[in-house]
């Protein structure tokens, strides 16, 4: 949203590219501009800048001459040529009569300030003789100010004196600031790559203080009370506040977004030295803070709207606070208003805004700017009622164009001192066409072109075909006047630039006036002029929009119908800007500018009293009725407007009453807008439209009082109509009905529906139909915690609650009276942040198996997380809510498997390479124990050592490394695992001679290790010696049958099962700790599986069933995963029915017999593979 006081064209508020020194109707104190005057002019590099509302531009040193000018009346002015050149115009005025009126001029120049380019210039009080002026030489490739001087004039302009010496004569001075409520009082600031200081003057700069500062400020504003109070915000973002004019300066708060930080609104706030800030907390986040400009500590700060907003959007003005919050890409708008809590604005039901700015809040009421959905370049105008809650269309299609800083630019215009008149621009089939009201917006129509031109020509421009269209921008520049102007203290006259036609034109164009409230219009030049209103209202000045020097300007006594043109310099003068003091009743007007490119900034005064001959009698007024095309009611009232007769050169007073006298007109239908959810028709009545139910007040309102009944009307704010009798238009009211409770809604505050862990989270409960008084809420939050309100009402602020755990709740509200009941149910996700993501994988994998891979996530979740598996280059993932997977790798070589876990918006990934074999050999490791006592069981670790023993292997067998994998498992004491792989170069045809090939290695690497051949160096007199503890369960694994070569091995295997089975069998009652599987279960082809768990039938792995601290969930998972851990491998060995009686100890997590390791090892000491699978058994149940 964005925010303009009644300007048009200017940067309407959004709440979130309003520009800082323009929000809430508040000037940027100083306005750097270049060419200010003249658009065209390219090669002039001046530029000037205000103080707050004053109006000025280029200076001037030297001497000093005064003369008087001559002056011709002309018939209104048709300036054909440019008026520099000599023409015969000009020569009309070479005999000039010397009882016209003169203009007394005096030209200054500021010697040696002729590099400068920027100036400042600032007329300090009301009747006061005080111009101060700071120009300075910016230079635009080093980005800041190189030289300055400081000028001040104490006679209106006729002299200057250089105050350089008072200041310091090495202090470059960058900005001039002046208190709003108190202009003796300037600050000016000095370049901080100079020095940070600030020079405070308690006597229009008659002498300064210098205080330095420890920070760089960026703006300042000034309290709307308090002269001594000001805020000041920093290059970094931080605001600092002072309540002695700068001299010293407290920390507010950091991390403040630019031109978001407002003073207290005197009669609102509380206290005078409340500020209101909005500050960034995350990317595209921020919220809204309150607190007291000195005492702004954690402990004091007010955060009164519940969750953040979005940057930028923070508007304080006048009765109003407005945000907005982004969310799923639609924006929401909130209001406070009176300080009270926010609510939400509502538009038109199917508007469906993408962005709204807010225009206007004068008089207690909102005037927005909305995009609708189906709105690509113009925008709609909205009104709102006196809360700002509730907006109803009154314009669509509104002209909008962005500024040089991207900011929002709406072609709407108030007219000063006509209450309820707008202009504004429409697109109206393609063309833009400039529209009127004179009711607040409740109808518009097209303005009157004039009869005649400049020339006195006919027109012949007959509405609705062809009318008059004016641009209606603000000017940026307060030394020039802008397209259009109008004044309080001239209701009725409105100058502007336009064009007559059939739309607004940007060429073509000439100067427009009318002098009875926009009724009728007169054309008064045929070229672009700067207009200014001069004695209170009572005189014109225009000066041509030139790109080249001029000399003249134009003044008009009667409302632009006679045009007087002075000469104010001899020589022509490149105009910078007009500066004038207003509301004053000297009579003093000083051009700015400069003769040549090269030339010292000159300053012309000008004062124009000798166009008077005395003051204002009785008998130089006369009175006029504003009316609206004839009809004298407007806005609810007859008025009679009191101004100067036209062409009496009389000065005007400054506190004469402009209106005579005012009497209310009986309220009609267009003294009304239609009320929300309501729509104007053809004939003018006001209709529910098709979304609305006109019912709807009496939805929540208690059975024992009365309510007001739209009628669809409501009164125009502002509007002074007398309701005479009955009046069909007010509300009316009527009882309340017994109502069961209908559309009962449950939202969180923020309208997400997710949190983190241990917040705060603000649930709202809003009821369509139902005696809000006479109806409970109860709230289940879905926590086994509920809680119950007698009436709705009490609920109003929201109910608040805090999750303690992860998981995804179902809260249920019920509203219940004795008429019915009705509910409402939410899901919401509680979540904490990810911290880390590993994924359990094995490092060999069997092609055409099922291999488990597990994702771990720190802190656990529950049912709050997504899991996307990526396997090689496949294009889309494979998505479980689980953090376990099986999956069967195709073919043989490494294989990257990388999982990515999404918690909100946080997304985090680990991966891993598996290599995939159609068989391999493995040997279990250990190491000696002084490994132990450097092993900091951490990943990389492992990782390291397990490439310095694969290395190791390498070297002593001659086995190239390829062929080799070493895996180090978590914990202690540190145990490896070698994998023997198949030469690459190996075909299947070549498949029996590869095993066989490993066999013997295998044997290469036992003999080796055995006699302590293998070693490493771990650090300066640590040497490492690698054993094999024992040969792994599966010394060949194959995804295929047994060779038939194998035969008569298998038979003897067959033989040895069956004698063990026996044995165990006849006398399993003497052994009592032996516990005998005697479930059936399904056997498939006998084959041999390897440790590492390569098995068809293997279960997951599931996250729950892990133990809950982090390290040891690390240390399980990081070993050779392949697998369920906890259901060991059936072993097809001399010992099988000892092995799988050692392999049952644990069976999917479970501890099915408590049998001690070393009880284990003897039981199963007869089968070197078993050793293995007790110690993985015992080592995973936590017994080692």
């Amino acid at each position: 949203m964005s925010s303009n006081r009644s300007r048009s064209h200017s940067p309407s508020v959004r709440l979130s590219d309003a520009q800082p020194g323009l929000l809430n109707g508040r000037f940027k104190a100083n306005i750097m501009l270049e060419n200010t005057f003249s658009a065209g002019r390219k090669k002039a590099k001046r530029s000037v800048g205000a103080t707050y509302n004053e109006n000025v531009d280029r200076s001037i040193s030297g001497e000093a001459y005064s003369r008087e000018r001559f002056v011709q009346t002309v018939q209104g002015v048709s300036s054909a040529r440019p008026e520099y050149r000599r023409s015969g115009e000009e020569a009309r005025v070479s005999n000039p009569r010397q009882n016209e009126p003169h203009l007394d001029t005096s030209t200054f120049a500021l010697s040696g300030d002729s590099a400068h380019n920027q100036a400042m210039v600032h007329w300090s009080g009301h009747n006061s003789s005080v111009i101060l002026i700071l120009t300075k030489l910016y230079d635009f490739n080093l980005g800041g100010v190189t030289e300055s001087s400081l000028w001040r004039s104490t006679d209106y302009g006729s002299t200057y004196t250089k105050l350089n010496d008072k200041v310091g004569s090495r202090t470059v001075l960058s900005y001039l600031y002046v208190c709003p409520t108190n202009k003796q009082k300037i600050m000016v600031l000095s370049d901080p790559e100079v020095e940070s200081a600030v020079l405070i003057s308690s006597d229009e700069g008659a002498s300064f203080e210098k205080h330095p500062i420890n920070f760089n400020i960026l703006s300042l504003l000034f309290h709307p009370a308090q002269e001594n109070w000001m805020l000041a915000y920093s290059h970094d973002s931080k605001l600092y506040s002072s309540m002695d004019f700068g001299r010293k300066w407290q920390l507010v708060h950091d991390n403040v977004m630019p031109g978001r930080f407002y003073w207290a609104v005197m009669g609102l706030d509380r206290e005078s030295d409340v500020v209101h800030i909005e500050t960034r907390i995350g990317k595209g986040r921020a919220q809204y803070v309150k607190c007291r400009a000195q005492r702004c500590t954690e402990g004091n700060r007010q955060y009164l709207f519940p969750g953040h907003v979005d940057t930028n959007s923070l508007v304080v003005q006048d009765e109003y606070v407005f945000t907005q919050v982004t969310k799923s890409g639609r924006a929401s708008y909130f209001v406070s208003y009176m300080r009270e809590s926010f609510k939400r604005m509502k538009l038109p039901k199917y508007c469906l805004p993408k962005d709204m700015h807010i225009i206007s809040t004068d008089e207690k009421q909102v005037f927005a700017a909305v995009q609708e959905w189906n709105q690509n370049n113009t925008y709609s105008l909205y009104i709102s009622d006196s809360p700002g809650v509730y907006f109803i269309l009154s314009l669509e299609n509104l002209r909008t164009i962005r500024g040089p800083a991207g900011n929002l630019l709406v072609d709407f215009y108030k007219v000063e001192g006509i209450n309820g008149m707008y202009l504004a621009n429409k697109l109206v089939d393609n063309y833009i066409k400039t529209f009127i009201t004179y009711n607040k917006g409740q109808t518009w129509s097209l303005l009157p072109a004039p009869a005649t031109d400049v020339a006195g020509n006919n027109l012949h421009c007959i509405l609705p075909f062809c009318s008059l269209h004016l641009h209606l921008e603000m000017s940026e520049n307060p030394y020039t006047s802008g397209p259009i102007t109008s004044k309080k203290s001239v209701p009725g006259i409105i100058v502007a630039t336009g064009n007559i036609g059939t739309e607004l034109s940007s060429t073509n164009l000439g100067m427009f006036i009318t002098s009875d409230a926009g009724n009728s219009w007169r054309q008064i030049f045929d070229e672009e002029y700067n207009v200014w209103f001069l004695d209170n209202g009572g005189a014109l000045l225009a000066v041509l929009q030139a790109a080249a020097p001029i000399r003249h300007l134009w003044i008009s006594l009667d409302e632009g119908k006679k045009w007087d043109r002075h000469s104010f310099s001899l020589a022509p003068l490149y105009v910078d800007g007009v500066l004038m003091e207003p509301e004053s009743d000297n009579h003093i007007i000083t051009f700015f500018g400069h003769f040549s490119h090269r030339s010292e900034w000159q300053l012309i005064k000008i004062d124009y009293k000798g166009l008077f001959s005395r003051r204002c009698m009785d008998g130089d007024y006369q009175t006029w009725y504003l009316h609206n095309k004839g009809e004298l009611c407007v806005m609810g009232e007859k008025q009679i407007y009191m101004k100067r007769r036209p062409g009496n050169r009389c000065m005007l007073a400054q506190d004469y009453s402009r209106i005579y006298s005012s009497e209310p007109c009986p309220c009609t239908a267009y003294d009304f807008e239609c009320d929300y959810g309501w729509e104007r028709q053809a004939d003018g009545n006001c209709s529910p439209a098709f979304w609305f139910n006109p019912n709807g007040a009496a939805k929540s309102c208690s059975t024992s009082q009365s309510f007001l009944n739209s009628t669809g009307y409501r009164k125009v704010l502002s509007n002074n109509c007398k309701e005479a009798g009955r009046n069909v238009y007010s509300p009316r009211r009527q009882p309340c009905r017994p109502r069961a409770p209908r559309g009962l809604q449950l939202s969180t505050s923020q309208g997400e529906l997710s949190s983190p862990v241990g917040s705060n989270v603000t649930f709202m409960v809003s009821l369509n139909e139902g005696d809000s008084l006479r109806t409970s809420i109860q709230l289940d939050f879905g926590d086994g915690i509920k809680i119950t309100y007698s009436n709705l009402s009490r609920a109003d602020d929201g109910i608040k609650h805090i999750y303690r755990t992860t998981g995804i709740y179902r809260v249920t509200a019920t509203a219940e009276n004795s008429h019915g009941s009705d509910s409402s149910t939410l899901f919401l996700h509680i979540t904490s942040p990810l911290e880390r993501v590993y994924l359990s994988a094995p490092i060999v994998a069997i092609r055409g198996k099922e291999a488990n891979l597990t994702a771990v996530v720190w802190p656990s979740h529950t049912r709050t997380l997504t899991f996307f598996w990526w396997f090689d280059n496949s294009s889309e993932p494979i998505i479980t809510l689980e953090g376990s997977i099986s999956h069967t790798f195709q073919s043989e070589g490494k294989s990257k498997v990388t999982v990515q876990v999404a918690s909100g918006s946080t997304v985090m990934q680990d991966s891993k390479v598996i290599t995939v074999k159609e068989f391999f050999r493995s040997l279990l490791l250990s190491f000696s124990p002084a490994l132990d006592e450097h092993n900091p069981d951490i990943p990389e670790w492992r990782e390291d050592i397990g490439r310095v023993v694969r290395t190791a292997l390498s070297q002593v067998s001659g086995i190239h490394e390829d062929q080799l994998l070493v895996s180090l498992y978590p914990g202690l004491p540190t145990t490896a695992e070698l994998f023997i792989l198949p030469d690459e170069q190996t075909s299947t045809e070549h498949k029996r001679g590869s095993e066989e090939a490993l066999e013997t290695i295998s044997n290469i690497f036992v003999t080796a290790l055995n006699q302590g051949l293998i070693q490493f160096e771990l650090k300066a007199d640590i040497r490492i010696i690698v054993y094999m503890t024992q040969q792994t369960l599966a010394p060949l694994v194959d995804s295929n049958s047994l060779p038939s070569g194998s035969a008569m091995l298998m038979l003897l295997i067959v033989v040895f099962v069956g004698l063990a089975a026996f044995f165990i069998y006849k006398f399993k009652r003497k052994i009592p700790w032996i516990h005998v599987q005697t479930e059936d279960s399904h056997e498939k082809e006998p084959e041999v599986i390897s440790t590492v768990g390569q098995n068809d039938t293997m279960s997951k792995v599931k996250l729950s069933e892990f133990p809950s601290q982090k390290e040891l969930m690390e240390k399980e998972l990081e070993a050779r995963n392949i697998g369920n851990p906890f259901k060991m491998p059936l072993v097809q060995a001399n010992c099988d029915c000892v092995v799988k009686k050692c392999a049952i100890i644990i069976t999917n997590g479970v501890v099915t017999q408590n049998l001690h390791f070393n009880e284990a090892a003897l039981l199963c000491k007869s089968c070197e593979a078993s050793l293995f699978s007790i110690y993985v058994a015992s080592k995973y149940s936590g017994y080692v």
